[in-house]
C-alpha cells in the first residue's frame, strides 16, 4: 500500500512538474497579447475614441491570467485589442464627419 502511494505521489510530481513548461509559454503569450490590446487601447484614447469596455476586458484578462485561465484571458484580450482597433477605425473614419454639401445648399444644417 505505502509502496503504491509514493509511486502515484512520485507520477503526479513529475506530471505536475513537466505541465509547468506548456503553462509559462502560454503566460507569456497571454501577456503579449494583453500587451498589444494595451496598445491598441491607448491609441484609441489618443484619438479621443476610446470604447467604454476595452479597459473592462484588459482588467478581466490580467485577472485570468493570474488564475491560470489561459484560454479565457486570451479570448478577453483578443476582443480588447478588436475593440482598440474598432475603436481607431471608427475615429478615422468620423474624422471628416459633417454635413453632407448638398444640404448646406438648401439651407439644412
Amino acid at each position: 500500500m505505502r509502496k503504491t502511494f509514493l509511486t502515484l505521489a512520485s507520477a503526479l510530481t513529475l506530471a505536475a512538474c513537466s505541465s509547468g513548461g506548456g503553462t509559462t509559454a502560454e503566460a507569456d503569450e497571454v501577456r503579449q497579447a494583453i500587451s498589444a490590446a494595451v496598445e491598441e487601447k491607448d491609441e484609441a484614447a489618443e484619438m479621443g475614441f476610446e470604447w467604454r469596455d476595452t479597459g473592462k476586458f484588459i482588467k478581466e484578462a490580467r485577472k485570468e491570467l493570474e488564475a491560470g485561465n489561459y484560454d479565457k484571458a486570451m479570448e478577453l484580450a483578443r476582443e480588447a485589442e478588436f475593440q482598440g482597433e474598432q475603436a481607431q477605425e471608427q475615429a478615422r473614419a468620423q474624422a471628416d464627419a459633417g454635413p453632407e454639401p448638398h444640404m448646406e445648399e438648401v439651407g439644412i444644417n
